[in-house]
């Protein structure tokens, strides 16, 4: 077991206690969700990587959503082949939840299609745990940072993070029509925040991703005191 110093760890909850938990990566793969990815464009600053939205969409009339489970897609490469079973249940149960506790704020959840009523559709496409113990380490250590920023370079992830990526879509729940997309991955930063979690980073970036959900969801209705949250 890794021993550190007490006032090794004094200087690395002062340094890294206030960063992001999570960050937006360079790249993500598609998965296969959202079937036509044509529409699909890079995304801006304040985006996922890859965003769709209709120039069309009357956002205002929507004042109700059909939340469905969310669902892990697990492609030939994946990693979430090397998840177990239950850990991808709870991954699929925690996503939703957040997003169900970020959207009921501004919309009633219902279960029954309307012309009020849009309906979001999540997918887990990708998750990867962390290494706590080496993600410390590597903070103070020189060989261990190397290999951090061999990564983070390729990659945009920090060394001995987790990671997760998702695919959504929002659609008018009576004709179908396409009202958004989006596919994103993020990963841990060197943040100390749930540092004996494995599946913190992962947890996160679900945090992040449903409270941004809400965030833009606000702005393309036009609401106010629209708060985006907090990576």
């Amino acid at each position: 077991m890794i021993r550190l110093p007490l006032h090794v760890v004094l200087i690395l909850l002062v340094g890294v206690s206030g960063c992001a938990s999570t960050q937006q990566t360079r790249s993500v793969e598609q998965s296969g969700f959202l079937g036509d990815y044509s529409m699909l464009k890079e995304g801006k600053k304040d985006e996922t990587l890859l965003i769709y939205k209709n120039p069309q969409a009357d956002w205002r009339k929507y004042q109700k959503i059909i939340l469905d489970p969310v669902t892990l897609w697990i492609g030939k490469d994946s990693q979430l082949k090397d998840v177990s079973a239950e850990d991808r249940q709870r991954m699929a149960d925690l996503f939703w939840a957040k997003l169900h506790e970020a959207l009921k704020t501004d919309y009633e959840i219902v279960t029954t299609p309307g012309p009020d009523v849009m309906r979001l559709q999540a997918a887990i496409t990708e998750a990867e745990t962390s290494n706590p113990v080496l993600d410390t380490v590597s903070s103070i250590v020189p060989q261990l940072r190397v290999l951090t920023g061999v990564k983070g370079f390729a990659t945009g992830v920090s060394g001995f993070t987790g990671s997760a990526s998702v695919e959504l879509k929002v659609t008018d729940s009576s004709d179908k029509t396409l009202l958004a997309a989006a596919v994103d991955r993020r990963g841990g930063t060197k943040s100390l925040s749930g540092v004996t979690n494995s599946w913190n980073d992962v947890e996160e970036a679900y945090r992040y991703w449903a409270e941004k959900v809400r965030w833009r969801a606000c702005l393309l209705r036009g609401g106010e005191n629209c708060v985006e949250p907090e990576a």
